[in-house]
């Protein structure tokens, strides 16, 4: 099994490898002659693409082996032992770390190949990718770890990476900013995942503390343990994934550039703490109220965001807010047992939603950067391409049939409505009609009517084909990428739920009759489609921006204003706390001690130096006297 699962090892070794290679040019060529983009840009695409290759092979292994025993291990080596705690650099694949790293490194690969447009010319363009590649090998290194401790790594790798890409024109004060709030926030979470995994670790980690041997021993986990490690666990879930209350960094996270919000919207990072929930699934599965809270805080944090990206005016916020909202849809899934369902939104969303940053990437690319819908308009006959890939990345995010959107919340719906939660099930489906409205908000405001800003409008022109290339390639897949799920209730077969289900078993309900699944549906696509009219009747031939000056506009245009409330509480209270520990214990205590210890040292000094006289006779007398000193002792001994 080791020498079938090798490729399991090479899957994130190649991006890292990219990484230090293209790393290391950088630095020796960053002070003189500058490499060409090209030679950067073929080394950056070529170890997504070579994990990709990987990738569909390890599936394609998966998928010619027994249904009961799809799983392949590969130990590279012995990492540390420490007590009974024995770990390795091991990696696992399963069906479901087999489906992630296959639309990991296909999506990756793609945003790289856009990236070599997108940043052509750039001065930091080797060290962009650079990041970028190790930014996906982290990822990798996440979903295919066969232990927590390795997923850790990956976890805090790619929490690293995020700081380094979001905050990567650090010369713009509000860029580092937004790199130090999603690190500080995520560490945060973090502080949970690490004593969850310690407590997890105590409880049962003496039998082995690999995944499997975990999954094995979990029933030694008595509910009250168990409870506090899902909780614990799913607050790094919470940072990472930007859930209430740790969501507030996603957003700003948009300051850097637009290919790595999509690589980290759509293939990495804020869809690890779905995979988390779903790769320890043997132990939520065990406590189904701490599920329940996931899903509730799954579908408050889904209507918040939805909500507040009905008044967003820059482009990338308001995709942004709508990945805070489809993942708040994924966590309603993995918290009610259907991790199938769950994963299956992580799978439809990488594909709509890189679509739709790239293809806003397109569109600042092509209006010199301007992000503000309402300086947009018109640009359907200027961007012909970017502006049908975007419509169908509208539709499937809306939910509107056959699109990839539409099949995998209507699972997640149609599980909450099955389950009995019927308060879930009501908030998703308002939240999915706000979806519907404020992404054809965004979209009519882009494209249709007339330029707001005739300069803008006339500089326009369609993006480089490094970079519609990926648009259309996406564009299939947020189109047909759902028909792996599609339900029996439609004819298929549900095969994505029964790949996915061998991993990560689904806590059983009660499945509706096919009258009531009909009508769920039926609900689910009038809403959207009531959500576009609404839209379309107020954006389409063209509007005005609407004062938010004052009541209700000006309370979601500013966020309800959660950032100034973290800033009031939290934020400045530990500034002010953090200034008198450094104005007291630094400038004062700390330095006492140093230079009280410097004026001990110099008076024990000047106190020897008065023997230093210079005479011969005074130094044979010290000889002399230490001499006897030590024949004294050496005889009291004897």
């Amino acid at each position: 099994m080791q020498s079938e699962a090798v490729l399991l090892g090479l899957i994130p070794l190649f991006p890292l490898v990219g990484s230090l290679v293209i790393g290391l040019l950088y630095m020796a060529t960053c002070n003189g002659k500058r490499l060409p983009d090209a030679l950067y840009a073929i080394l950056a695409v070529a170890g997504p693409a070579a994990s990709f290759v990987a990738a569909a092979v390890v599936f394609m292994q998966l998928m010619g082996m027994p249904a009961d025993g799809r799983v392949l291990t590969y130990t590279a080596f012995e990492w540390m032992a420490v007590g009974t705690l024995l770990l390795n650099v091991g990696f696992l694949g399963d069906t479901l770390s087999g489906m992630m790293i296959l639309f990991i490194t296909f999506i990756g690969t793609l945003i790289h190949i856009y990236s070599a447009g997108y940043m052509s010319g750039d001065e930091g363009f080797g060290k962009f990718f650079a990041y970028l590649n190790l930014f996906l090998g982290c990822m990798l290194i996440l979903v295919l770890a066969d232990n927590p401790v390795l997923l850790f790594v990956g976890w805090e790798g790619v929490g690293l990476c995020s700081y380094l890409l979001i905050s990567f024109y650090y010369s713009d004060k509000a860029n580092v900013i937004a790199g130090n709030k999603a690190f500080i926030v995520n560490r945060v979470g973090d502080f949970g995942f690490l004593i969850g995994m310690a407590l997890l670790f105590w409880a049962i980690g003496a039998g082995g503390f690999d995944f499997l041997s975990l999954q094995e021993n979990s029933d030694m986990l008595g509910i009250g343990l168990a409870t506090a490690i899902a909780v614990l666990l799913f607050v790094g879930a919470t940072g990472k994934s930007a859930q209430i209350p740790l969501y507030v960094w996603l957003p700003d996270a948009m300051a850097g550039p637009t290919p790595v919000s999509a690589l980290i919207h759509a293939a990495t990072m804020v869809t690890a703490g779905v995979y988390m929930v779903a790769r320890f699934s043997f132990i939520y599965t065990s406590v189904p109220d701490v599920g329940l809270l996931i899903a509730w805080i799954g579908i408050l944090t889904a209507l918040l965001a939805a909500v507040i990206a009905t008044q967003q005016v820059d482009i990338k916020k308001i995709l942004a807010y709508s990945t805070v909202s489809q993942l708040g849809y994924m966590f309603i899934g993995v918290g009610l047992g259907a991790y199938s369902a769950g994963i299956f939104h992580v799978f439809t969303h990488a594909f709509f939603k890189a679509l739709l940053f790239l293809g806003a990437g397109a569109v600042i690319h092509a209006l010199h950067h301007q992000q503000n819908v309402w300086k947009m308009g018109g640009l359907k006959n200027k961007m012909p391409i970017t502006y049908i890939t975007m419509f169908i990345a509208c539709i499937a995010i809306a939910g509107i049939p056959p699109f990839a959107g539409f099949f995998s919340k209507d699972e997640i719906l149609v599980t909450a409505f099955s389950h009995g939660h019927y308060g879930i099930w009501l908030l998703s489906v308002i939240t999915a009609g706000l979806t519907a409205y404020y992404m054809f908000r965004m979209f009519f405001l882009t494209f249709h009517g007339t330029p707001r800003d005739q300069y803008i409008y006339d500089h326009a022109h369609e993006a480089p084909i490094t970079m519609t290339g990926p648009l259309m390639i996406l564009s299939v897949g947020a189109i047909g990428a759902g028909w792996l799920g599609i339900p029996k209730v439609l004819g298929g077969n549900a095969w994505f739920g029964t790949w996915i289900g061998e991993s990560a078993p689904a806590v059983y309900f009660s499945h509706p009759s096919a009258a009531v699944e009909y009508g769920l549906m039926a609900l689910n696509v009038g809403i959207a489609a009531l959500g576009i009219a609404i839209a379309y009747k107020l954006f389409f031939h063209g509007a005005q921006p609407a004062a938010v000056s004052h009541g209700w506009r000006n309370l979601v245009y500013n966020k309800f204003y959660v950032d100034e409330a973290f800033d009031a509480f939290f934020v400045r209270p530990l500034k002010a706390l953090s200034t008198v520990c450094w104005k007291f214990f630094d400038n004062t205590v700390i330095d006492a001690l140093v230079r009280g210890s410097r004026l001990v040292y110099q008076m024990a000094g000047s106190i020897f130096a008065v023997t230093q006289v210079g005479k011969l006779r005074f130094y044979a007398l010290y000889m002399v006297v230490g001499i006897s000193i030590i024949s004294l002792y050496m005889l009291l001994q004897v």
